[in-house]
């Protein structure tokens, strides 16, 4: 491993260097990718410095306990600086090897998110609102650009569905771990007796695909134009500027109306497209390979009951990684982070006892 961190090393001094250059830096495109790697290595090499420094100054300790002529007091000293550089080694050593570990490709991708209403009627419906504004909010929080591209709203102000983007770097490693069945259990407003309901909202995440990831032929595109339809409101226009299109050997449709321009709604929904097309097939790619051994968080099975929000108790639990925090509110305000990081951690920590079994 100590090989492999100082190559990491070697490259990060060496792009450090090429970026230094007139040349690189007047080359956009390459200029961008140095900077990206950079970044990337940029974590792993203050790791690797921290290592060095536990190793020198257990290294230093020991030479001064060697020393016979040393009092009581400073050999004491010198005993505690063994113990904490030791102990500073043995925990960044495995923080190293989670660093290590290969990159989910994806990770540095936009992200496109589709929020379904479940069981539950329209307490599902506003259920589903409540999940994108925590979605919109903690996107906000990290300077994500959120944009949507599809809704069908309720009377009532909820979602019956509702698919956005979430743009900016790192978008899909901070939203992958929300695929699946978000349960809530609350009194609604309708509920005269005050008994607790139980709804549930679908969440799917995809990362969005590359034009090199996925080609898609004109031919087997059917596009159909409507006019935009809601609740009501702004959202209403007169014109056919909505679209839908239909990708026929799949059967997969998408449809876009919240731009006015229908050349716009025509591009995102093909962004969406190729969206579902890429994540169809690399979950059927996962499938095949790792179907026995993927682990739960990883899996973003859309079946899987994920989470429930508690409305009585206050209470937010992930089932997957039995994670309960009693603080609804600022999670329904946007404050994922604590989840969201447990949730990478376990799933890290996992996949390191299978590159290890």
């Amino acid at each position: 491993m100590i090989e492999k961190l100082s190559a990491v090393e070697n490259r990060f001094e060496q792009i450090g260097l090429e970026l230094t250059r007139p040349e690189v830096v007047s080359n956009t495109e390459y200029f961008t990718r140095l900077m990206k790697e950079h970044s990337e290595l940029s974590p792993i090499v203050e790791k690797f410095r921290e290592y060095k420094k536990a190793v020198s100054d257990e290294t230093e300790a020991l030479r001064i306990l060697e020393d016979g002529t040393l009092d009581k007091d400073f050999k004491e000293l010198a005993e505690q600086e063994l113990k904490d550089a030791k102990e500073r080694k043995e925990t960044i050593n495995e923080e190293l090897k989670i660093l290590l570990l290969p990159k989910d490709p994806n990770d540095s991708k936009n992200v496109i998110v589709e929020i379904r209403a479940g069981t539950g009627g329209e307490e599902s419906a506003l259920f589903a609102g409540t999940l994108f504004r925590m979605y919109s909010m903690y996107a906000a929080a990290h300077n994500f650009k959120i944009d949507i591209t599809n809704e069908n709203e309720t009377e009532l102000g909820g979602y019956k569905e509702i698919c956005f983007m979430i743009e900016g770097s790192g978008a899909y490693s901070r939203f992958k771990y929300e695929s699946g069945v978000h349960r809530v259990q609350r009194v609604p407003d309708t509920e005269t007796q005050g008994r607790i309901h139980t709804s549930a909202v679908t969440v799917a995440v995809m990362p969005e695909a590359d034009d090199v990831e996925v080609e898609i032929n004109p031919a087997d595109l059917k596009i159909d134009t409507f006019r935009s339809s809601g609740a009501g409101g702004q959202h209403i226009n007169k014109t056919s500027s909505a679209i839908r299109v239909t990708h026929i050997p799949t059967g997969t449709v998408v449809e876009c109306q919240d731009e006015r321009s229908q050349f716009k709604n025509k591009d995102k929904a093909l962004r969406v497209l190729k969206a579902r097309l890429y994540d169809a097939a690399k979950k059927e790619h996962d499938d095949e390979i790792a179907s026995d051994r993927r682990s739960q968080v990883g899996s973003g099975d859309r079946s899987e009951r994920i989470r429930t929000y508690n409305y009585p108790q206050g209470r937010v639990t992930d089932h997957r990684i039995g994670l309960t925090l009693y603080k609804l509110e600022s999670i329904l305000n946007g404050d994922l982070d604590e989840i969201i990081d447990s949730l990478t951690t376990h799933y890290r920590t996992e996949a390191l006892k299978e590159q290890n079994s």
